[in-house]
């Protein structure tokens, strides 16, 4: 068969062929009179083994090696070929989402790409204080794509810069996108998910306090511990249950005790929430650093309840509580 017939039913082109020959890949196994090449059907086959072969990757080298040498181990060269494609596929993808994330900034020129990019590779530094800067400048003429923060922000490890993310987050043109943040809670990383309750507790809007209600039964506990302060602050009186526990835990006591204030407005929620605090003193089981932690609590929350309890502490054996809670009722008489 003449060079352009195996071109036609192989689909490689006769200058291809040509080249396969100078490479000693595949050579014709004889030639016309007119001196054409002409392939006998084994040469077409190899042809056929020639591109299933590129179709895996392998360079022509490559190939020439698994076609000729006897003891090519095609196992560790398939295991090769695995690990090149998964990082090849992973830089196409880390090119991709930051193109995306280029298009999502709509950028009215060359310049505010310039200046997208820039900041999307400050928030990748090594640095944290670029990292800071690139968080605190995004809400200016370009922002960085919403998307692009709540990565950084779930992923950053730095505290300091985790609050600029945070607050940028929360000055964003969607609102942070609460929906993308509640990805976060579904982390298999116990550090994700809180980076992910902290960033919801800092949103404003209905979407974010919706989250957060969820997030009062979530299974870990510190997403719990993340949500509840926010929700005292919003008002929302599901929380409570758990912020007496972060009172009595001594668990972010001082803002747990600032959001049970905050939600004892009606007398009926402040006699309840007093009531909760004193339950976990009636069995008397409770130490002295819980009784203080209560008392300091109930300093915010009005009511008889709230009066009465005070007043049994500060008759209490452990001078440390009897004090506080005297201080306290001193101040309530005050008010």
């Amino acid at each position: 068969m003449l060079i352009g017939e195996v071109a036609r039913r192989s689909g490689v082109s006769a200058r291809m062929l040509r080249h396969y020959e100078s490479l000693g890949l595949v050579r014709p196994t004889g030639r016309t009179g007119a001196g054409y090449r002409e392939y006998s059907d084994e040469d077409i086959r190899r042809v056929f083994h020639i591109e299933s072969l590129r179709s895996l990757g392998l360079s022509l080298r490559e190939v020439g090696s698994a076609l000729d040498d006897p003891g090519f181990a095609p196992a560790e060269l398939v295991e090769d070929l695995v690990r090149r494609t998964r990082e090849r596929i992973a830089t196409e993808t880390a090119l991709l989402t930051r193109l995306r994330r280029i298009g999502a900034a709509e950028p009215a020129g060359w310049e505010d790409v310039l200046q997208v990019v820039a900041l999307l590779q400050a928030l990748g530094s090594e640095s944290a204080g670029k990292r800071q800067r690139a968080a605190l400048s995004s809400a200016e003429d370009v922002p960085v794509p919403t998307e692009a923060l709540v990565e950084a922000a779930l992923s950053e490890p730095d505290p300091i810069v985790a609050g600029a993310l945070r607050w940028a987050l929360a000055h964003t043109a969607d609102g942070g996108s609460p929906a993308l943040l509640a990805e976060g809670l579904g982390s298999p990383d116990a550090a994700v998910r809180k980076r992910a309750a902290q960033s919801l507790a800092e949103l404003p809007g209905g979407a974010a306090t919706a989250l957060l209600r969820t997030a009062l039964t979530h299974p870990d506990v510190e997403v719990r511990r993340c949500a509840a302060p926010a929700l005292g602050a919003r008002g929302v009186a599901e929380a409570v249950p758990t912020l007496i526990d972060m009172v009595v835990d001594a668990t972010r006591d001082v803002d747990a005790a600032d959001a049970l204030g905050a939600l004892a407005g009606s007398p009926e929620l402040a006699e309840r929430i007093a009531g909760a605090l004193v339950d976990r003193l009636a069995d008397g089981a409770a130490a002295p650093a819980v009784r203080r932690r209560v008392a300091q609590a109930l300093a915010d929350i009005p009511g008889d309840t709230a009066s009465r309890a005070l007043d049994e502490l500060s008759r209490d054996e452990d001078r440390a509580v009897a004090l506080t809670a005297a201080y306290i009722l001193t101040l309530r008489e005050e008010r």
